[in-house]
């Protein structure tokens, strides 16, 4: 008699757990494919925009920069440079008549870093979540899908032993059904460890270009011009204006 595999008869065949394990299997698959569309869409974002850094530093006013980096409110680049203007605003505009407060023994050089470093905390934690949730399928899948390939092979043994018969055309189609859980939970698995490779890496490149920025940024604000490096020469000295 020939034996028919596929999801389709093994979903037929299957019992409750079964059942159970290949639609939690596709619901870690959706979850870590949504992830990783999504974060990937992000991860191109910023990259785009980490490239107007270079014309807000030949902008001729802190003004004029800020409007190279568009209107998105949510632009962590943008964020920054606000950032650090109001943390340097903050110190060099005290009201004398304010009452004292801890962080006002803090210098400018000290109240800018803390100001922008706690600027990309929360940017850097906004752009890691979600990989938690590719970690823990990537590392959860494979078992998941063998727990529903031992599960069926218990089944099928049982099987096996009441009918009393252990030939191969009895044995193969049980095995071969079950054994189709296991190539479930590594494609899954897969996917989802890469996509959290890719986006790592994604990630690390852009939090290199927000603290290239944010260093820069505490130079202007405390010097009024732009660290020394690769083309900072040719930038234009800005005028700190609102």
């Amino acid at each position: 008699m020939e034996t028919q595999f596929g999801l389709a008869h093994v979903w037929s065949q299957g019992d409750i757990v079964t059942k159970s394990v290949a639609i939690l299997l596709l619901l870690m698959s959706l979850a870590s494919w949504m992830v990783i569309i999504i974060k990937a869409l992000d991860v191109r974002r910023l990259s785009a925009q980490a490239k107007a850094t270079e014309s807000f530093w030949h902008s001729a006013d802190f003004a004029d920069g800020l409007s190279k980096f568009g209107a998105d409110p949510a632009n962590p680049f943008r964020l920054l440079a606000l950032e650090g203007r109001e943390a340097t605003a903050h110190v060099l505009h005290k009201d004398g008549n304010t009452k004292p407060q801890l962080h006002d023994a803090l210098d400018l050089s000290e109240w800018v870093t803390r100001s922008l470093r706690n600027s990309i905390d929360d940017i850097s934690a906004n752009m890691q979540s979600g990989l938690a949730v590719l970690a823990s399928v990537g590392s959860t899948a494979p078992f998941v899908g063998l727990f529903g390939t031992v599960w069926g092979i218990y089944h099928a043994l049982l099987a096996i032993g009441l009918n009393g018969q252990a030939s191969i055309d009895k044995v193969a189609g049980p095995v071969g059904e079950s054994l189709i859980m296991t190539a479930m939970g590594l494609a899954v698995a897969i996917p989802a460890v890469l996509g959290y490779n890719a986006l790592v890496r994604g990630n690390k490149s852009v939090s290199g270009k927000l603290n290239r920025f944010a260093h820069d940024l505490h130079a202007y604000f405390l010097t009024g011009a732009r660290v020394s490096g690769p083309g900072a020469a040719n930038v234009l000295v800005m005028r700190k204006g609102s």
